[in-house]
């Protein structure tokens, strides 16, 4: 019997329908994904390929089930010896670093609650998260402006009287760098030598960036570290913390996201039925660990399903260096956000090798149809989308029974009771727009948020009378899938039409001078909002006026007149989340600020 066959009691359904209905999870008492997954993994199929990491400068590493067992064993003892325990909270800022998974390992089997961030993160964030969830311990990256930041919030927070984030860290600590230290040649990486590790080093003081004042070298201490770990009389209950997770703050301050110890089972359906992991195969889904898709495709399904996890460690984006890693490695699976995508088809896909790759998968904003047909052109593969937040699992999705409906999010995941509701709290019709919501009043899905942490008055915002609000818009058609139109704040109205930026950009995006675009509101004395298009060009074209009005008459012809952008800027950029969703609104602050 498979690990999965303990938690799915039928894996295999004759249509989307079947697997609707009968889809079902059993969730174990006291459910440990370290002890319950991993380490019996590393018993049953130890020597089985795991996670293989590569990074952009060519340095590379594959660990077994069983490799991964010590090596979070050793970090587990790294965190005991520090006092780190369950309920304690600690930060990870580990980037696509291999050490996030033996970390993040180590913190589950303490019980201890996990909080994974951004490397991007201010001085000001940094202290506003120290303070919202009374951070016990930070382990970053070994870079010297982050570890700065962090030393910078640590003195603000000690001088602020206000602040009570600093009384309650315990632990700070630095990845080293795999290409500075002697004993780490990237030439000559393999498991075995990063598990032997060296005998000399301290626990304290030197980096490659510099010498750091108080911060434990992690690296060092899980070399020195035991194999040997005793696991904690009590670990966990299935309704404790496990991940904490702040949102990526598109529509505001970050938000505490907090999911319990049942969590990675909701992520069955994510990496078995959307994925389409194999136990043989190899699944990349780029995302940095501070995003909380590194969960969706980085670690907790795909490893329940027994697939091998790929990661590309990377600082700048290069298409053609992805598409060579796909080529390479010969990736099973691929998952990315749309930005990944419109960047691939600018690319000649015929020059790669894909003939590996048997499904790809696509998340974090709706795709427009240009991109699907261009990469399925190139390529003969139909992307896969599906709808989820932070505070779901996968939710809705264009499962392997249904036929791509190019932009559409799909149809409901088990478990997820979803409706469409007016502003007046009623049902749309078919073709009618409304917000989307997860009613939970005969359960709860599986993997859902328990709320947000220390806010009862913003989870109540949000979740009433067994009704979750998602915040966003879309439609159902007659076949009954779900098109997504907008965030409800990214609505625009205008003229007393109702305008989804989403149309507006799918019309932009099949014009060939069009790299990526994002559709904002701007206010208008006599309109009340007018559309306005921030638009990043291809090669080969430049910002004009008869560029701007080509687009303009382009919109108009391609979706209704009314829609059609009144203003264009062109930028070299658009503002995103470290997830890689388009932060519309930065562009309305901005503008408004300019008005």
């Amino acid at each position: 019997m498979s690990v999965l066959d303990k938690y799915l009691p039928k894996t295999d359904f004759e249509s989307y329908g079947d697997f609707y209905k009968n889809y079902n999870v059993k969730i174990p008492k006291n459910f440990n994904f370290a002890y319950d997954v991993v380490d019996v993994l590393a018993k049953e199929k130890g020597s089985e390929r795991a996670l293989q990491w590569c990074d952009e400068r060519g340095a590379k590493a594959a660990f077994t089930y069983a490799e991964m067992k010590k090596l979070s064993d050793k970090a587990a003892n790294v965190f005991c010896n520090a006092g780190i325990g369950r309920g304690d909270t600690v930060m990870l800022i580990l980037k696509r670093r291999w050490e996030y998974w033996p970390a993040l390992l180590a913190l589950h089997k303490l019980g201890a609650i996990a909080i994974p961030a951004t490397h991007l993160l201010t001085t000001k964030d940094i202290v506003y998260r120290c303070n919202a969830a009374d951070i016990n311990g930070i382990v970053c990256v070994d870079d010297f402006e982050l570890i700065r930041r962090i030393d910078e919030a640590e003195a603000i927070m000690e001088q602020s009287a206000e602040s009570h984030g600093i009384r309650h860290l315990k632990y700070k600590a630095f990845v080293r760098s795999i290409h500075s230290p002697k004993d780490y040649d990237p030439a000559a990486m393999s498991a075995e030598k990063m598990l032997a590790g060296a005998a000399e080093g301290k626990a304290y003081g030197h980096s490659a960036a510099g010498n750091y004042v108080s911060w434990a070298d992690f690296s060092r201490l899980m070399e020195d570290a035991s194999y040997m770990f005793k696991k904690p009389d009590v670990v966990n209950a299935n309704s404790d913390i496990m991940l904490l997770y702040f949102t990526s703050g598109t529509t505001g301050m970050p938000k505490m996201v907090r999911h319990d110890f049942a969590y990675p089972l909701g992520h069955i359906a994510t990496a078995k039925y959307w994925h389409q992991v194999t136990p043989d195969g190899l699944h990349l889904t780029v995302a940095d660990t501070g995003w909380a898709k590194a969960a969706w495709g980085c670690i907790y399904g795909q490893w329940l399903c027994g697939a091998g996890i790929f990661v590309y460690d990377y600082d700048h984006f290069a298409p053609s260096a992805m598409l060579e890693i796909i080529s390479r490695y010969r990736l099973t699976s691929f998952c990315a956000p749309p930005t990944i995508y419109r960047f691939f088809i600018k690319e000649n896909l015929k020059d790669y090798d894909f003939s590996a790759l048997k499904n790809c998968t696509v998340a974090g904003e709706p795709l427009n149809p240009e991109i699907y047909d261009k990469f399925l052109e190139g390529t003969g593969l139909k992307l896969r989308e599906c709808y989820g937040q932070t505070e779901l699992t996968v939710s809705l999705c264009t499962w392997p029974w249904l036929e791509p409906k190019p932009g559409s999010m799909g149809k409901p995941a088990p478990g997820y009771d979803i409706d469409l509701l007016r502003e007046d709290g009623s049902s749309c019709a078919m073709g009618e727009e409304g917000q989307i919501v997860v009613r939970t009043g005969k359960r709860r899905p599986w993997g859902m948020f328990g709320g947000y942490y220390r806010d009862d008055v913003l989870t109540a915002s949000v979740w009433e009378d067994d009704i979750y609000y998602t915040g966003d818009v879309a439609w159902r058609d007659e076949d009954g899938y779900y098109w997504f139109v907008g965030r409800n704040d990214d609505v625009i109205k205008s003229s007393g039409y109702r305008i989804g930026p989403f149309e507006v950009e799918s019309a932009l995006m099949e014009h060939q001078a069009v790299l990526e675009c994002a559709i904002t509101g701007v206010p208008d004395p006599d309109r009340g909002t007018v559309v306005k298009a921030t638009v990043v060009l291809a090669k080969g074209f430049s910002a004009s006026e008869e560029l701007k009005l080509e687009l303009q008459n382009h919109v108009k012809k391609t979706t209704a007149p009314y829609k059609y952008p009144r203003i264009v800027e062109f930028v070299s950029e658009l503002p995103k989340t470290i997830s890689g969703k388009i932060r519309r609104v930065q562009i309305r602050e901005e503008d408004s600020s300019y008005s």
